[in-house]
């Protein structure tokens, strides 16, 4: 496979960008080898710089459920281009948006639109902070809730102690208000909020993660948290900028059964756009400015494109629930065609899956939290990346990553995966 043009963008890139990308996982450095440099995309498939295509597994990211380059999405965006980018206005579309997810996501009574992911967590923290009139907050081990200060905090050792900063630039002072527990752990939990009484305004996970790998929740976890969080006057948080509107219409908590008091959106609800959301139960969304003390604002919250957008992605999914039954089964026949195959290569693997989500994880052992997810091979999964990538198959680029499957992937792309793990190993 000739990646002589990505090769050579890569090196140009790095003159210019702090290690030649926009950020850290697509510089390819838990895998090994240089980064691939795109071209463009359409339904399952994209193309790199040098014409080479490849099977797309990750979708950005997880908003693609429709597949890249989605017509009635791009015909929308074409629509409302001459209308103009930004009004820094209300607009119609915004409110359209607003009733969509309030009526369909378990949680959300209001909504507040933003830029990102990461500006969703932040603003959602911010508001319980506010709500609660508490200032420390709960996080899991291996969850990721973009690059707010708060949120790049590494664990301690035992179940009382503050987190530390893993990152420079993060003050030691926001640190200590970050508590680190372990996924799947209820009693962990239990025994932060207790030696914190009356501290803890929040605690935030991802219901299903997919920062250290697919990990589904244990039974009765969720509805602990939910219970715990009822009793101590604590705001639960569901970060569902991966799960939301991708495992089900109203997300994981739809699917899982359990509602939290505050969520965070992302990915999809912009069809491909830079956006995010969060919301939740009126009481708290009310103390948001205007309506209330705690203050959020962003020139291009809710700009038309990326509302426009996600729209007709959002309408599509709502009105047409079947498309979650049909890539289930589909991502359902890769994981388990993939299970197969290693089997019987006698490949040490574990695959996790919930909807259209799973990561391949090499040991064979289930992954319940972080520790386990950082005891796989990683140089395994390294390799096994390397060998598909050059099978004309796109694998997130990490072993603590999920993949994530569009409705584009049929039959004829199952078999061409298929085939790439068998030559792969």
């Amino acid at each position: 496979m000739n990646i002589e043009t990505s090769k050579s963008l890569f090196a140009q890139a790095n003159s210019y960008i702090p290690g030649g990308v926009n950020s850290p996982v697509r510089a390819f450095k838990s895998v090994g080898g240089d980064p691939i440099f795109m071209a463009r995309a359409q339904g399952a498939y994209m193309y790199d710089a040098d014409g080479n295509a490849y099977l797309d597994l990750i979708n950005s990211w997880g908003p693609m459920i429709l597949g890249h380059a989605y017509p009635p999405v791009v015909e929308a965006v074409r629509e409302v281009l001459p209308e103009s980018f930004s009004f820094g206005t209300p607009t119609e579309i915004e409110v359209e948006m607003a009733e969509i997810i309030t009526r369909v996501v378990p949680s959300v009574e209001k909504v507040r639109m933003v830029n990102s992911g990461t500006e969703a967590t932040m603003s959602a923290i911010r508001l319980a902070r506010g709500y609660t009139g508490r200032n420390k907050m709960i996080k899991f081990a291996g969850c990721y809730h973009g690059h707010g200060d708060s949120f790049l905090i590494a664990a301690g050792s035992g179940a009382m102690t503050f987190g530390v900063p893993n990152s420079p630039g993060v003050p030691e002072g926001v640190a200590q208000d970050t508590l680190i527990a372990e996924f799947n752990n209820l009693e962990n939990v239990s025994a932060l909020v207790d030696a914190n009484p009356d501290q803890v305004a929040a605690i935030i996970l991802e219901p299903v993660t997919g920062n250290m790998g697919v990990i589904v929740p244990d039974a009765g976890f969720l509805e602990g948290l939910r219970k715990l969080c009822d009793e101590k006057g604590i705001v639960l948080i569901f970060d569902e900028v991966m799960t939301g509107f991708r495992l089900a219409v109203g997300g994981a908590q739809e699917r899982l059964g359990v509602t939290p008091d505050l969520t965070t959106l992302g990915k999809i609800i912009g069809g491909g756009m830079p956006v995010g959301a969060y919301g939740g139960k009126r009481e708290i969304m009310e103390y948001v400015s205007p309506a209330g003390p705690v203050y959020q604002a962003g020139t291009l919250s809710g700009n038309p494109l990326a509302m426009r957008a996600g729209h007709v992605m959002l309408s599509t999914l709502t009105n047409h629930p079947e498309i979650y039954t049909e890539i289930d089964a589909t991502t359902e026949q890769m994981a388990n065609g993939m299970a197969e195959i290693f089997t019987e290569k006698g490949v040490a693997h574990n695959i996790a899956r919930l909807g259209s989500m799973f990561t391949l994880f090499f040991r064979e052992e289930a992954v319940r939290n972080f520790e386990d997810a950082k005891a796989c091979d990683t140089a395994a999964f390294g390799k096994f990346f390397r060998n598909m990538l050059s099978n004309g198959i796109y694998l997130p680029p990490s072993q603590f990553e999920a993949v994530f499957v569009s409705r584009e992937v049929k039959a004829e792309q199952v078999d061409q995966f298929l085939t790439a793990v068998r030559a792969s190993l």
